[in-house]
């Protein structure tokens, strides 16, 4: 596995989605069996989407309302802004400024950026903050602003791998000794009618209307069936094992393919052999329980994982499961989300699958969890988490 040279232990998650917001909300919602999909109106055509609730949205209105500056922000930064918030607390940083951030987003201020430009092409003109407001930056710099920190701030976009990369980049800090605390994630609100167009475009949007709009992990599948859900999720990570450890970070691999085609990996997915052998190293493949996928729903993206599992690891197949069947695809955020199920998968010793595998949640000895993310671009990590009681 790629080498760390100190333990590296995941101390909080926190997050904001379809499901929830809170451990015991989030985890009863992936116990329910349920998807928090819904139908929504764009364009005049019934659009299957994974929205937050609506008291989730009164509690971002009340942050929007807290300073008068976060009145122009997109919901991206005030998404992340409140999931921060909630992380550093569980973590118990509410005293430390020293705290590095780097939390991406695959599209950035989408909502925002769309309104302001509608406004140019009917005016010529445009917001005086529309610039500082629509960067990418935006959402590590406002987070710092709140927290009130003075560590660095980082924010990058690598399409729907962003979280898991910034899970590597804050590793990355405190293995060389820059930083002793580090505040990871991606947000994302992609629920706007010009990106679901793009996904439309691509043919790769859900169509279904059936009991599970999108039906992620599901090989037999015979259309497409990506769903777009909107959300953040962020952790802390720190050197050593404590206590307060969830799960302990054992190894991490990323890859990039060379693409044939700009939205699609190749049908065996090199990326994610390559990263998975890379996080796994010398562990046995039999060492690893369970794997949650990035599977987004589309019948390529799906099947390519799953082969690339298959060359991986042969006869010693680990349990699969994906959480996009009851989130959507959070892009920027969703890796983020998986290794949240994760490690709430190990805390509760219980395997959750996708409903339609026949299975049902289930009690098994889970030690070793592998996440993994990919976005547009082949740019592939996979995770290794391990339960922090040997």
């Amino acid at each position: 596995m790629k080498s760390l040279s100190a333990p590296i232990s995941l101390v909080a998650i926190e997050s904001l989605s379809a499901l929830g917001s809170g451990e015991e909300q989030v985890w009863s919602s992936y116990l329910s069996g349920k998807h928090a999909l819904k139908n929504r109106i764009y364009d005049g055509a019934g659009t299957p989407v994974a929205p937050l609730s609506e008291g989730n949205r009164r509690k971002l209105e009340e942050l929007r309302g807290s300073e008068s500056r976060y009145k122009q922000l997109d919901d991206t930064v005030l998404f992340a802004m409140h999931v921060a918030r909630l992380a550093v607390r569980s973590a118990s940083w509410t005293g430390e400024k020293a705290i590095g951030i780097n939390i991406g987003s695959s599209r950035g201020a989408t909502g925002l950026f769309e309104s302001r430009h509608k406004e140019f092409i009917s005016t010529g003109r445009t917001n005086p903050t529309t610039s500082p407001t629509t960067t990418l930056g935006n959402i590590s710099s406002w987070i710092a602003h709140d927290l009130k920190t003075t560590g660095p701030e980082i924010s990058h976009s690598i399409t729907c791998s962003t979280a898991l990369h910034a899970v590597l980049n804050g590793i990355a800090w405190l293995q060389s000794g820059m930083a002793d605390r580090f505040l990871v994630g991606g947000s994302e609100a992609p629920l706007t009618p010009f990106t679901l167009a793009q996904m439309k475009a691509l043919k790769i949007y859900s169509e279904e209307t059936d009991t599970y709009p999108c039906r992620a992990l599901d090989l037999d599948k015979n259309s497409n069936s990506m769903v777009l859900g909107e959300g953040a999720a962020v952790a802390c990570v720190q050197k050593g094992v404590t206590p307060q450890s969830l799960a302990i970070i054992e190894g991490v691999g990323y890859a990039t393919e060379i693409l044939e085609h700009p939205v699609s990996i190749s049908t065996e997915a090199d990326c994610f052999q390559k990263s998975m052998a890379m996080a796994l190293g010398d562990l046995a493949v039999s060492e690893v329980d369970a794997i949650v996928m990035h599977a987004p729903g589309t019948i390529q993206g799906d099947l390519s994982e799953y082969r690339a599992v298959q060359k991986v690891f042969g006869n010693s197949l680990p349990l699969l499961t994906s959480n996009k069947w009851q989130t959507g695809h959070t892009f920027g955020a969703s890796g983020m989300l998986s290794m949240e199920l994760a490690v709430l998968m190990l805390r509760n010793q219980v395997f959750i699958p996708v409903p339609y595998s026949g299975e049902i949640p289930g009690a098994k000895k889970l030690q070793r969890i592998l996440v993994n993310a990919v976005g547009f671009g082949g740019n592939a990590v996979s995770v290794l988490l391990r339960h922090p009681q040997p």
